[in-house]
């Protein structure tokens, strides 16, 4: 169902996928911050409710079809909510609807912030906001998630199990280039995250890939970690770091420990960005569905208003994301609890909350914010300038690659 909003200057059409669980709950709340951001900001939105997840499975044992597929495309952006049901086999939910979506819709890089607010507690002794603001692009289309291995032997003591990681320079040149292109508009410093002297020939490609399009970036100040050692650095020293890129295994384990110095995944929010205007990117709390709290209004909205800001910011429309962050921000040091029924306010009264912020604009701006910083790098149709990457692949070589996931 189409709903049409206002649109008195600009408008941007939005598929809205509420999900599973705790999603519709969240999503809802994300959409009263947006009708609010949408007035003051003189800017309309057209939405369209999509049924994807666990009850139309179960309906109608569809997962992402060639339909959906086609009318997803048709829209400028996705604002996703959580997918996953007990209902539902592990893995069936997850690879047939959200690594699908991020294959047909190209979506290069994921992108998660790390960013400690003000009043909001952390697990780390001692940390402070101000030592806490980094942003990780994790390449999201390749590496040990292009679903590609065998199994021989199977059920015997002679068992062997091979599971294949790719890396091609077009798709780790497309995560580095946009790492470059954010560093230069943040504080300037890149670190590359891999495991270069165990995964040599991988590591390799980086480092080259590093070194190349380094080439076009001379202002921005790089350096290497390690992963295990990323590990150790980020909740200790986390001030060190301004962005950082990275493959995608090693960016899926490392986001959810910046999560946790943050103040834990409620709060956390995630980018799945489409670079050259192909397909719409998608933006997505990472809390998951929570099936045991769902219908409570326990969750924290926190995670999908400040994904709803990344959205913004990506379709350009910076000052309106910089409003959402702030507003989200300034309410989540408010609260006794960030999660569950200690919070004192219901999933929909904190969107609520939040959204007044937002009309009144009265919370505090957040400094450096990648919200509003997504508006510099992204194009006005919320694509990168892709030729300037030196890699020339049709995109439809790219997207008939075969079993190629994330």
């Amino acid at each position: 169902m189409s709903t049409p909003q206002a649109t008195p200057s600009r408008s941007h059409s939005i598929a809205v996928l509420p999900g599973d669980g705790v999603g519709p709950e969240v999503t809802q709340a994300a959409l009263t911050v947006l009708d609010a951001a949408q007035r003051r900001f003189g800017f309309g939105t057209d939405r369209t409710d999509v049924p994807l997840g666990a009850d139309h499975y179960a309906e109608t044992g569809e997962l992402l079809t060639e339909e959906m597929v086609g009318r997803l495309r048709e829209h400028d952006a996705i604002l996703f909510g959580a997918i996953g049901s007990p209902s539902v086999t592990p893995g069936i939910l997850e690879r047939g609807v959200i690594l699908a979506l991020r294959r047909e819709m190209r979506q290069a890089i994921n992108l998660r912030p790390v960013r400690l607010y003000p009043g909001v507690p952390t697990p780390i002794a001692g940390l402070t906001p101000e030592r806490c603001d980094l942003v990780i692009v994790r390449e999201n289309t390749e590496g040990a998630y292009v679903a590609q291995g065998s199994t021989v032997h199977a059920g015997t003591p002679a068992q062997v199990a091979v599971q294949e990681s790719v890396n091609t320079w077009y798709a780790v040149e497309r995560a580095v280039d946009f790492a470059y292109r954010l560093a230069s508009v943040r504080r300037r410093r890149l670190t590359l995250c891999h495991k270069t002297n165990v995964l040599v020939e991988a590591g390799k490609l980086w480092t080259a890939v590093m070194d190349s399009v380094g080439q076009r970036y001379p202002e921005v100040e790089t350096d290497y970690v390690h992963v295990d050692a990323m590990c150790m650095h980020l909740p200790v020293s986390p001030e060190r770091f301004d962005v950082v890129v990275t493959d995608n295994l090693f960016g899926d384990i490392v986001t959810d420990l910046g999560a946790v110095l943050q103040g834990g995944l409620g709060v956390a929010a995630s980018g799945n960005l489409n670079l050259d205007g192909s397909a719409p990117s998608m933006f997505e709390p990472i809390h998951g569905s929570a099936p045991d709290i769902a219908g409570k209004g326990w969750a924290n909205p926190a995670g999908a208003c400040l994904s709803l800001a990344m959205m913004l910011g990506h379709l350009g429309e910076g000052e309106a994301a910089a409003a959402v962050e702030a507003a989200t921000g300034a309410v989540l040091a408010g609260l006794p609890a960030l999660a569950g029924e200690q919070m004192g306010a219901s999933t929909q009264e904190l969107g609520e909350r939040i959204a007044v912020l937002v009309a009144d604009g009265t919370a505090t701006a957040v400094d450096n914010s990648l919200m509003s910083q997504l508006a510099r790098v992204m194009g006005p149709t919320g694509a990168t300038d892709e030729h300037r990457l030196s890699s020339r692949l049709d995109d439809r070589d790219a997207a008939s690659a075969p079993g190629v996931l994330s």
